[in-house]
């Protein structure tokens, strides 16, 4: 049966269009942080981001140059690497005061005894890390919060040059 054409959009409607999907990956969790590398989109091999257009638009890059872009990927670097040196350290230590909390038990020792052992040792691991663990999540917070900023900043120069981009579109055409 026919079916008529959905009817055009205006050529202003395209330079609102993103012709491929941002999308962001996660990788494997590391084996002692247990943090999942972000592989973003912009640093994807160029293999894979050939699969979203027929065309070889990865090899241009289809926005203005922004002042923020460049500094708001490298906060999110800087931020990614911060959590995961924090959990990697703190991790390694856990499973180290873990070892030496059950190498202080007898040989003999029975599986309550080894349970009695390990919940002292969370007991004073939770004491123990409260301080840190407090000063990394506000620490964590505050260079969230400034790349949240960040990327807000990049999205509004994005937008704002697309919507010239119109305007100027507009008065050309007419």
């Amino acid at each position: 049966m026919f079916q008529p054409r959905p009817p055009l959009r205006p050529l202003s409607a395209r330079f609102l269009h993103v012709s491929r999907p941002l999308c962001d990956h996660v990788g494997p969790p590391h084996p002692i942080s247990n943090m999942r590398p972000m592989i973003y989109d912009e640093d994807a091999p160029a293999s894979t981001q050939r699969a979203y257009h027929p065309y070889s638009l990865h090899e241009f890059d289809p926005e203005p140059a922004s002042p923020y872009k460049l500094q708001w990927k490298l906060q999110r670097q800087q931020l990614d690497e911060f959590h995961h040196t924090f959990w990697l350290e703190s991790n390694t230590r856990f499973e180290r005061g873990k070892q030496e909390a059950l190498s202080r038990l007898p040989e003999t020792a029975t599986a309550l005894d080894k349970e009695r052992a390990l919940s002292e040792f969370y007991r004073q691991w939770v004491e123990q890390e409260d301080r840190r663990t407090g000063e990394y999540t506000e620490e964590w917070r505050q260079r969230n919060r400034s790349s949240l900023i960040l990327a807000s900043r990049v999205a509004y120069q994005k937008f704002t040059a697309r919507f010239s981009d119109i305007v100027l579109f507009k008065k050309k055409s007419a």
